[in-house]
């Protein structure tokens, strides 16, 4: 299962991940479109002028762990990495969370301890 956090984009017709940069939107696929260039392996890209963008959201997904709320940054087989959105030190400290930075805590934590997996799009 995949979860989506950071921009994406429409364009003719298919969602892609995405990267605005000023009037243009940076479109990212896994595998071959049809001018797409590869970037890296698994990674090809498309630089396309905003005025062709259908839409453009940012989308995060949020859950709760140990009863706390989190958004998902990502995962790795059967593990999440999540980070705090409680915003209460003494928290993230009781749940063990590691310092990303200041007022910043993450921890990886498995898939079948997580809760109320749900997406939101601004």
């Amino acid at each position: 299962m995949s979860f989506r956090h950071g921009y994406y984009a429409g364009w003719r017709g298919t969602e892609y991940e995405a990267s605005p940069d000023g009037l243009q939107i940076r479109l990212y696929s896994a595998g071959p479109v049809d001018g797409f260039a590869e970037a890296a392996p698994g990674r090809f890209v498309r630089v396309v002028p905003v005025a062709e963008v259908e839409h453009l959201s940012y989308v995060n997904t949020f859950c709760t762990w140990q009863g706390e709320p989190f958004v998902v940054l990502g995962e790795h087989e059967t593990w999440l990495r999540l980070e705090y959105t409680g915003g209460k030190a003494p928290v993230a400290e009781r749940l063990g969370l590691e310092t990303f930075d200041r007022g910043v805590y993450q921890a990886w934590a498995p898939r079948t301890e997580v809760a109320d997996l749900r997406e939101e799009t601004v």
